[in-house]
C-alpha cells in the first residue's frame, strides 16, 4: 500500500511541475539559488555534493555553475554519475562545457569518478526530490539512488532539498529505506529546518516548522 500511495503521490506531484510556466520555474529558480548561496556562504564547506536540476527540477539548469560559483577558495562540488544499478557515483563539475547527456534526461560531469564514496567527506548535500515533509522524509521518483548515496553521508554534513511551494507536506509515504533530509528549502518559506536535526548555527533564510 505504501507502494502504490508513493506512486500515486508522484503522479499528482510531477502533474503540478508540468503546470508551471516559463516564468513560474525562473521565479522559483532564483529565488531557491539566492537561498541555497546563502547557505554556502554561512557554512563555508570544503566539499558539496549536489545535482544538476533536469525536467523544470527547482534550482533551474543553472544551479551547478551557482553553487560553484558561491564556494569559498579550494572548494569542490561533486555532481552525481548514475551507475547502471541505479546507485550514484560522484564526479567534480568542471564547468558546463564539461556536461555530458546521460540516460534519463540527465546531464553528468565528464570529468574523473571518485566512486559511491565520494559523498562521504561532503560537508553540504543538495538533494533532489518530488516532495518532503516535516519528519526531513524525502519522495523520489522511485529509483532509490538517493536514498543509498544518503545512507553514506556523515551525520554532520547538512542535508537539504529544494522544493517549489506546497511541496513541503505534513506527511509522505515512507518505507524502512527512506533516508531523511535535515533540511528544506521552498522559493517563498526560504530554509526550514526539520525535526529530524539540528538547523546550522547561522541559518539562511526564513527557518519554520
Amino acid at each position: 500500500m505504501t507502494h502504490d500511495a508513493k506512486r500515486a503521490a508522484r503522479v499528482t506531484l510531477l502533474a503540478r511541475r508540468r503546470a508551471y510556466t516559463v516564468a513560474e520555474r525562473e521565479s522559483a529558480a532564483e529565488a531557491v539559488q539566492a537561498e541555497l548561496v546563502a547557505l554556502v556562504r554561512r557554512l563555508r564547506p570544503t566539499r558539496v555534493a549536489a545535482y544538476a536540476p533536469v525536467g523544470g527540477e527547482p534550482g533551474g539548469p543553472g544551479l551547478p555553475a551557482v553553487l560553484a560559483d558561491a564556494l569559498p577558495p579550494g572548494a569542490e562540488l561533486l555532481l552525481p554519475v548514475l551507475r547502471h544499478d541505479l546507485d550514484l557515483d560522484w564526479a567534480p563539475w568542471a564547468g558546463a562545457g564539461a556536461m555530458v547527456a546521460a540516460g534519463r534526461g540527465i546531464r553528468e560531469p565528464d570529468t574523473p569518478r571518485r566512486g559511491v564514496d565520494g559523498i562521504v567527506t561532503a560537508e553540504l548535500v543538495v538533494v533532489p526530490a518530488l516532495a518532503v515533509d516535516r519528519r526531513g522524509v524525502r519522495l523520489g521518483r522511485g529509483g532509490g539512488s538517493y536514498d543509498r548515496a544518503l545512507a553514506r553521508v556523515p551525520a554532520t554534513a547538512f542535508t537539504v532539498t529544494p522544493l517549489y511551494d506546497g511541496e513541503l507536506l505534513d506527511e509522505v509515504p515512507a518505507e524502512p529505506h527512506d533516508r531523511p533530509v535535515r533540511a528544506a528549502l521552498t522559493p517563498s518559506g526560504g530554509l526550514h529546518a526539520l525535526p529530524t536535526s539540528v538547523a546550522p548555527h547561522t541559518s539562511a533564510g526564513r527557518t519554520g516548522p
